[in-house]
């Protein structure tokens, strides 16, 4: 057979479309071949079957029906220029390409264009693949690698055996201070200053072997800068191709540390807290029964004394036993004015714990004031006691609220009877220092034991050797409030069997009381 025949007969077979059973055995994608006028010559079962339409329905139809409306125009010229030409290329590198399905439906799609001369007529034969599939696994991929690189979570890739990083995401790379280029020439060892090799084994080891699915450990992470922060890692082994690596998913529990320091210095503080609370509950509840002993003890005593003179009262009635009613008489007036004095007292500390003293800064003769108090103690004096007046202080004046001076000294010479024995002397001096004016009260009573010493100025507290003499062990407590609310003082020093001396520390410039005068 002749060369011209050979053209011939395929030409022939060609416009007969039996070629196209031939080639369908031989080719899977889909093969469309168009003539010069861009009509379909001949295509596949398996072009058929992608494009949606029975055999032998596109023969003869036009191309464009297999192209989108949008492209139809524009893909005229090019397809006439690329006739011409006649050289086999791949069509559209580098842009997406669609076909149309007979339903109208789009979908993505590879050509490669070969162009062919029989019978001096050009032909042009398509192979169409579908990469529908294909597009759908690299929408995946691209977008769990968005996922990967977006993610704020630190994530590395590493390989399993010699631990080089192999990839890590964005979140990685802003948190160590390292870029991409940088980090993959380093080893999980260059940001984990303290762990060993032989630690890393042992950590990767049950991934490995598949005794775990995934490690999750804290460590210490250090940035580009030197810098450390903690962070909380969970490692997971995975592959690339036929290697093995491991996938750390890496968290900055700064925040989290910071956040758990902050709780724990939290309960700790509560705690501290409700521990003095509990405390003072029960220092509290310590005063209570103080108070009640107190109460009990110092009511009853002179209630008992009253009583007892009241019903001794009743067998005086002869006119010659006047002397014994007196006696009975006074005695009840003493007591009823030492329960008076109780009660004052108590008075006077709801008052200072309330904050509703008021305070009334004057100016006054001290010489006035010390002889009132002298001249009241005098019936409390035993027997051989005698007060000693302070000097040089005719003349003298002294800015302080005159009732709570009063008070105090009265307390303090009263004590000094109190705790001194017959026979003694209680003095009272008088001294300037800088701007303080000093009062000092002396005795050579009994003293304070070194012990009781740091508790005196406490409420209700009344020292080891002085607890059968009868107090409230108060009167010193508010004394010390009302010196501090004025902005004076009381100190003492004392020893044991040789007796006390405490002293008011008075501002002899006591304007600024006048100014603030309640407490």
């Amino acid at each position: 057979m002749t060369k011209i025949s050979t053209f011939s007969v395929a030409v022939e077979l060609l416009e007969k479309n039996d070629v196209l059973k031939v080639i369908s055995e031989m080719i899977s994608e889909g093969v469309v071949i168009v003539n010069d006028c861009q009509e379909i010559v001949s295509c596949n079962a398996s072009a058929n079957k992608m494009f949606g339409y029975p055999e032998g329905e596109l023969l003869n139809k036009p191309l464009e029906i297999l192209i989108l409306d949008e492209l139809r125009e524009k893909h005229r010229g090019e397809a006439r220029a690329f006739i011409k030409k006649g050289e086999a290329r791949t069509m559209g590198p580098g842009l997406e390409l669609f076909g149309v399905r007979k339903n109208r439906q789009r979908f993505p799609v590879e050509i490669s264009l070969n162009p062919f001369t029989i019978a001096e007529k050009k032909y042009v034969m398509a192979l169409v693949v579908d990469i529908t599939e294909r597009k759908k696994a690299e929408q995946t991929i691209d977008y769990w690698f968005q996922i990967f690189d977006e993610s704020l979570n630190e994530i590395y890739v590493f390989d399993a055996e010699t631990f080089v990083f192999i990839n890590v995401n964005r979140g990685a790379q802003l948190n160590s201070g390292y870029n991409l280029e940088e980090l993959n020439r380093l080893s999980v060892f260059d940001i984990k200053p303290k762990l060993t090799k032989e630690v890393m084994k042992r950590l990767v080891a049950p991934l490995v072997s598949g005794k775990k699915e995934k490690v999750n450990f804290e460590t210490v992470h250090k940035r580009k800068d030197g810098s450390l922060y903690p962070v909380e890692v969970h490692l997971q082994l995975s592959h690339i191709g036929n290697k093995k690596v491991c996938v750390a998913i890496v968290l900055d529990i700064t925040e989290r540390k910071y956040y758990t320091q902050q709780l724990e210095y939290t309960v700790q503080e509560r705690t501290q807290q409700l521990r003095e609370a509990l405390m003072a509950e029960k220092k509290l509840n310590e005063l209570k029964t103080k108070f009640l002993s107190l109460v009990s003890h110092e009511f009853k005593t002179p209630l008992t004394s009253i009583l007892t003179s009241t019903s001794l009262l009743s067998k005086y009635t002869e006119s010659e036993q006047q002397d014994k009613r007196d006696k009975h008489i006074n005695t009840i007036k003493y007591k009823v004015r030492h329960l008076d004095n109780i009660l004052t007292d108590f008075l006077s500390i709801e008052r200072l714990d309330s904050g509703k003293v008021n305070y009334n800064i004057t100016s006054f003769p001290l010489s006035k004031l010390v002889n009132e108090v002298i001249y009241d103690s005098n019936t409390l004096l035993k027997e051989g006691q005698h007060i000693r007046y302070p000097l040089n202080i005719e003349g003298m004046s002294i800015e302080f609220d005159e009732k709570i001076m009063a008070l105090a000294l009265s307390n303090l010479v009263h004590n000094a009877i109190k705790y001194s024995p017959e026979d003694t002397e209680i003095e009272l001096q008088v001294i300037k220092d800088g701007n303080d004016l000093q009062i000092n009260i002396n005795d050579r009573g009994l003293g304070i034991p070194m012990e009781d010493q740091p508790f005196i100025f406490d409420r209700y507290f009344r020292a080891s050797n002085v607890l059968t003499v009868q107090g409230t062990g108060i009167g010193l407590n508010i004394v010390r409030q009302h010196m501090h609310n004025l902005g004076a003082n009381i100190t003492f020093k004392s020893e044991l069997g040789q007796g006390s001396t405490f002293t008011l520390h008075i501002p002899i410039n006591n304007k600024e009381n006048e100014k603030s005068a309640t407490g």
